[in-house]
């Protein structure tokens, strides 16, 4: 018969030797701390992640999050004073979308220019589509989420701009920029928000970017 130590058959108390351990390690700089378990703090996002994607934000209660995380209960609190907390967080663990123009930008060819912008995004997201969904998700009733996905959205409309300015060489107008940046900005967004489902068609993207390529070339500037 296997002996169990008793000082582990209680989960609460692996959950605070795991807590002990991770103050030890802050006190120590960090060598205490087992190179194979992520800290605590990392857990305890990991765990809203999944849980918050698999049940929602609402009904996903922070006793849950401590046992998916393998943490006590009051150091998700700790970290975290209330749950909505959480999904702040959250949002700042989302990929950086911000890049420079010159590293998309074909000059004299919008459209190319665009698909190359839209490549790099798609290629960032797919590190974190759960993430993104979820949070597309609980913006409908979290107005904090919301306010941060409406900044990110205008971020893209202006880095949209900025691509068919430097693309399009002084030969577009520039209200017809603030247009076509709005309209892929909002194809981009949605794009994003559906990324898990797989449900949009393979080359509805390039026939999006070539219908605002062609329409602002088709005008010319007066």
């Amino acid at each position: 018969m296997v002996r169990v130590d008793p000082r582990w058959a209680d989960p609460d108390r692996r959950r605070r030797g795991a807590a002990g351990r991770e103050r030890r390690a802050r006190q120590d700089g960090g060598s205490a701390l087992s190179t194979e378990e992520p800290p605590a703090k990392e857990r305890i996002l990991a765990a809203a992640e999944e849980l918050f994607a698999e049940s929602g934000f609402d009904a996903t209660p922070t006793s849950r999050i401590a046992d998916r995380a393998n943490v006590p209960k009051g150091l998700v609190h700790y970290y975290f004073r209330r749950k909505s907390d959480l999904l702040g967080a959250l949002i700042k663990r989302l990929p950086d979308e911000q890049l420079e123009p010159a590293l998309v930008v074909v000059p004299g060819d919008i459209a190319e220019s665009l698909r190359r912008l839209v490549r790099e995004l798609d290629a960032r997201l797919a590190r974190s589509r759960m993430l993104s969904h979820l949070l597309w998700r609980e913006a409908d009733t979290h107005r904090a989420v919301r306010d941060a996905l409406h900044e990110r959205f205008q971020q893209l409309v202006r880095q949209v701009r900025a691509v068919i300015l430097a693309a399009g060489e002084g030969g577009v107008a520039v209200e017809d920029v603030d247009s076509a940046a709005g309209l892929l900005a909002l194809a981009v967004s949605y794009r994003h928000s559906v990324a898990r489902h797989g449900d949009e068609p393979a080359d509805l993207m390039e026939r999006e970017l070539n219908f605002i390529a062609d329409a602002l070339m088709a005008r010319p500037v007066t």
